[in-house]
């Protein structure tokens, strides 16, 4: 505790002194980065069936078309850290933004399903770059600020997704078409963005590495880690509870790699597999269910804002209940959430219901990734960040391959079958729940070192 408490205290010699004023707008700006990153996305969500049915697309050919958006974040994804090494992460997130906005204008807009796909490849290449770059600069406004803020920018972008999924549904219900829907969606947030850019922290992110906050003391040990690790892997900071974790011998830095090493993380990335696979059944296939049940007009839309508004939720109060009740504990409510409520909600169909059991898998699923991600930071013989890019990758990939699939089961057995995805998942968690450490609940008795409040930097 002693080598963290004094990296937490060190100011390099680059670092830059900003006012309390300048951290208050730049921490309001990467909220509203981290606002339309949510709603840009979710805008679209609600039109998928209504895409699928201009351009005539089976549910196999609909589920490829859906996978290009995570395709595009696996190739361009290694780009994401150059990028903001060389032009900075508030540059870097809302360039991504506007190319983002760009490729879902295009996949509304284009004449066929090439154009669709098109349109989602390139928004899930450009969304890449703002999840690091956004993340990125989160973590350098908390660094100044001396303690955790990076949880409330991850609530933040469930507002936003769920802010968007309902922005989208009152299109629904007025009668607007996809393709004007898109482009005033798209200049919208665009617009967003490009203010939020004036109240970022200037320069560039490697001259301003900042005091070590939480995150920076957990990773690395040191202030000149934490904007490497920052820019590296920060889409997985995004969501993980910034704390401290006692000696270096937790962050993996020391000690040989062990196939048991490997195992934990394979599991690991099963269980932040599985909390990622639920939010995009959510995305991908939520409403088109729910019309299925039904559901008129923007009615539909209710399963994926239930379940993003429930997450909301559970993000809010996970780090409570984490600090009460241990982390594998909430996991295993959670999955016991999942499986009990979509299960539920696919053998007795109603739109309610579903709508319902959408929520509850949402609410159960909003602590898997942040707590997957932790446990695989901290796992011996790897060295800072390295659990972390393994998850955030193999996710990508779990996301790439997990729409046709669920398409081609929906187009053999039904969309109702396909979805038995998700307490499948919930059950995979709990089989695999046995990983995970109680965490926080065990750090309760470690007393935390002081924290600099942002007045004490502003006078030091």
């Amino acid at each position: 505790m002693t080598t963290q408490h004094v990296s937490r205290r060190r100011r390099p010699p680059s670092s830059r002194h900003y006012t309390a004023t300048q951290l208050h707008h730049a921490r309001l700006a990467v909220s509203a980065l981290f606002f339309t990153n949510g709603a840009i996305f979710a805008n679209i969500v609600p039109r998928f069936p209504e895409i699928k049915r201009i351009h005539e697309l089976d549910n196999a050919v609909y589920g490829l078309a859906l996978a290009a958006f995570p395709a595009g974040g696996i190739i361009a994804g290694v780009f994401a850290a150059p990028l903001i090494r060389k032009f900075g992460s508030a540059p870097v997130a809302v360039a991504g933004t506007l190319l983002t906005a760009l490729g879902l204008i295009m996949a509304g807009v284009g004449p066929t399903g090439i154009f669709f796909a098109a349109g989602m490849f390139l928004g899930g290449a450009c969304d890449a770059a703002t999840d690091v770059g956004q993340n990125a600069h989160g973590l350098r406004v908390q660094r100044h600020y001396g303690r955790s803020i990076i949880n409330t920018f991850h609530a933040t972008w469930s507002v936003g997704a769920m802010s968007g999924g309902l922005m989208s549904a009152a299109a629904i219900g007025i009668g607007l078409s996809v393709p004007t829907h898109m482009v005033l969606s798209g200049i919208l947030w665009a617009v967003v963005a490009l203010v939020a850019r004036r109240f970022c922290l200037p320069g560039n992110d490697a001259a301003d590495p900042g005091p070590s906050g939480t995150s920076a003391g957990h990773v690395g040990g040191g202030a000149g880690d934490a904007g490497e690790v920052a820019s590296s892997s920060a889409l997985n900071a995004a969501t993980q509870e910034a704390e401290p974790t006692g000696s270096s011998e937790s962050s993996g830095t020391s000690g040989p790699l062990t196939l048991r090493t490997v195992a934990m993380l394979g599991a690991l990335v099963l269980i932040a597999t599985m909390g990622g696979l639920i939010e995009d059944a959510g995305s991908s296939w939520a409403t088109l269910y729910v019309g299925q049940l039904g559901a008129a007009g923007g009615l539909a839309a209710a399963g994926y804002v239930g379940l993003v508004g429930s997450q909301f939720v559970g993000r809010l109060l996970g780090d409570g209940l984490v600090d009460r009740f241990g982390r594998r504990t909430v996991a295993q409510g959670g999955a016991a959430l999942i499986t009990a409520g979509m299960g539920l909600a696919l053998l007795f169909p109603s739109v309610l219901g579903t709508i319902a059991g959408f929520a509850v898998a949402g609410f159960g699923s909003a602590t898997l990734v942040p707590a997957a991600i932790q446990q695989a930071d901290e796992l011996p013989g790897l060295k800072p960040g390295t659990g972390l890019t393994a998850i955030s990758w193999l996710m990508r990939i779990g996301f790439l391959v997990s729409p046709p699939i669920v398409g081609m089961v929906a187009d053999t057995f039904g969309l109702r079958t396909g979805l038995c995805v998700v307490p499948f998942a919930g059950i995979t968690v709990l089989l695999l729940s046995g990983t995970l450490s109680q965490g926080a609940r065990d750090e309760r008795h470690i007393p935390a070192p002081p924290r600099p409040s942002v007045r004490e930097e502003e006078e030091s």
